[in-house]
């Protein structure tokens, strides 16, 4: 049983924590079982508005292909997946929309205000957050990439102290819409808005020497690091693009990036505020350690 004395102990030792990160920006690609599990939710949800009221300023970015996937079904539409991305034809993009936009970036708002916070849903369309461009690949359709990035509405949100819960859906310059990796618009928001850290929530503890081997997890790794991790074949198929999205931050001025297993209860504070850590960090190089 914790006792008064242990909850104050707590605080007090998490102190220097919170005036490290007063004021800087956080941002979070939520997706895996941390959406999934309801537990799992609900202490994402606490840890984005416990640090909303510690003074960080957190920006949610989110997926949803179990959602999506369970929509398509009941459409009958059977999902198409090229390379690990999601075949997007005119009709998937609708449904895509509909349960990112519609469904998914609502549930978390309501979520977030219902735990005490205060938060409004965007997708990449509104204020002109995220321009998009397609993937040069047609066989797998309305796939795109972050062309460019207005920080304006997301700025103004965190000025007045709201939570910006953010779907990866965004248009071109024609008025097409594009289905984004939820990832990619993570990294490239937190390099945007200059953020101090990028976290991405996985189902995995982090980066492995051994993927078979929980005590192989790297808990430091530079940008040079990941790359030969990679190159070696250490780093494969679906981390990849998360380190790769990962190193494409801090080589765009975010000052460290954070691959974390969302099966942990409260993986976010435990990696913030505490020494240890929980997963994997990276940094730009052996000085940002």
């Amino acid at each position: 049983m914790i006792t008064n004395s242990d909850r104050v102990t707590v605080l007090s030792e998490a102190l220097p924590y919170m005036q490290q990160f007063v004021g800087k920006t956080i941002v979070v690609k939520y997706g895996g079982a941390a959406m999934k599990e309801e537990h799992l939710r609900r202490d994402v949800v606490r840890d984005v508005v416990t640090m909303s009221f510690m003074g960080l300023r957190p920006v949610l970015v989110h997926g949803g292909g179990p959602e999506i996937n369970a929509w398509l079904a009941k459409l009958d539409i059977e999902p198409q997946f090229v390379n690990g991305l999601r075949v997007t034809d005119a009709a998937t993009m609708d449904v895509v929309e509909m349960v990112l936009v519609g469904r998914v970036n609502k549930q978390i708002v309501e979520m977030i205000n219902l735990a005490g916070g205060s938060a409004v849903g965007l997708c990449g369309k509104d204020g002109g957050l995220i321009r998009a461009r397609p993937l040069q690949d047609e066989a797998i359709g309305f796939v795109g990439e972050v062309s460019s990035i207005k920080t304006r509405v997301v700025e103004t949100l965190l000025q007045a102290g709201l939570i910006p819960v953010i779907s990866s859906v965004a248009t071109d310059e024609t008025g097409q819409s594009y289905n984004i990796n939820a990832d990619t618009v993570a990294g490239e928001l937190a390099a945007a808005l200059g953020a101090e850290k990028l976290i991405l929530l996985t189902d995995i503890a982090g980066i492995m020497r051994d993927p078979h081997d929980p005590e192989s997890l790297l808990h430091s790794l530079t940008i040079q690091e990941a790359r030969a991790l990679i190159q070696e074949g250490t780093v494969k198929g679906g981390m990849i693009p998360k380190v790769q999205c990962c190193v494409r931050s801090l080589a765009q001025g975010v000052k460290a990036a954070h691959i974390l297993d969302g099966r942990i209860p409260h993986a976010l504070l435990l990696e913030i505020f505490t020494e240890a850590g929980v997963g994997s960090m990276l940094v730009a190089s052996e000085g940002g350690r």
